[in-house]
């Protein structure tokens, strides 16, 4: 089993459930009283939110860059970013170390395709849906076709994010408001629903959507055990 290394802590709440995935993964696989051999480095969150709000993404690679080198160092086979929004960096953190990360947006690319669909609507931060970074990704790389909720739904869903999911808060206001700007991503053609946040898969569930719904946090965390357990090859890995 190949140890996998996990950047953590963005926020605490959804790193949660990827260490739960994680586990519960290589339990149903091998049974008994196995668990994942991983690595965890949390970060600050405060301080990350900070720079994300201010823009300064340098800062914030700094960190994601440190916490990757001291995942290596301590043996993680491969990485995992347990956050859709610091893949806005991943080709930096990437050049920084040897191991290869596993990215989150090629995850659920590989589940999209999966299920045979090709227009998919985006949910996460406003760093998330507005940036080239994710959007592009899963058109250059995957051929997918991906529209975003229109400037005041993008607003929602981001205050819901930072307000609400990342401390821990879970409304049913708020899951109505989701609720609804999914069926208007709907309505304009999403065949299905990316979750492109790890902290939505709280709020929203499979029986809240009219259409499939494609949980990053679970996805990743998926794939991740597979590749641990040499089910899936280095081909999962695409450039960063």
């Amino acid at each position: 089993m190949k140890t996998i290394g996990m950047i953590g802590g963005m926020s605490w709440e959804s790193t949660l459930d990827y260490y739960r995935y994680l586990n519960e993964g290589i339990k149903s696989r091998l049974g008994g009283s196995h668990s994942a051999r991983c690595l965890l480095y949390s970060v600050d969150f405060e301080e990350i939110e900070r720079y994300q709000h201010a823009g300064k993404w340098d800062l914030a690679t700094a960190v994601m860059v440190d916490a990757a080198k001291r995942l290596e160092s301590g043996g993680a086979d491969f990485l995992m970013i347990c956050t859709n929004t610091m893949h806005k960096m991943a080709h930096e953190v990437q050049n920084a170390i040897k191991i290869p990360i596993l990215h989150i947006v090629d995850a659920a690319a590989g589940a999209i395709k999966a299920a045979d669909l090709q227009k998919v609507g985006l949910l996460g931060t406003r760093f998330t849906m507005e940036g080239d970074f994710y959007r592009g990704r899963l058109k250059t790389l995957h051929g997918l076709d991906v529209i975003i909720p229109d400037k005041e739904e993008r607003e929602i869903i981001h205050r819901v994010i930072y307000d609400e999911l990342c401390l821990g808060k879970v409304e049913n206001q708020s899951r109505k408001q989701y609720q609804q700007i999914i069926a208007n991503l709907s309505s304009q053609g999403a065949e299905g629903i990316i979750l492109g946040c790890t902290e939505i898969g709280m709020l929203i569930k499979p029986e809240d959507s009219p259409i499939p719904l494609f949980d990053t946090t679970f996805i990743h965390s998926q794939l991740a055990v597979d590749y641990a357990l040499g089910l899936v090859t280095d081909s999962v890995f695409y450039p960063s």
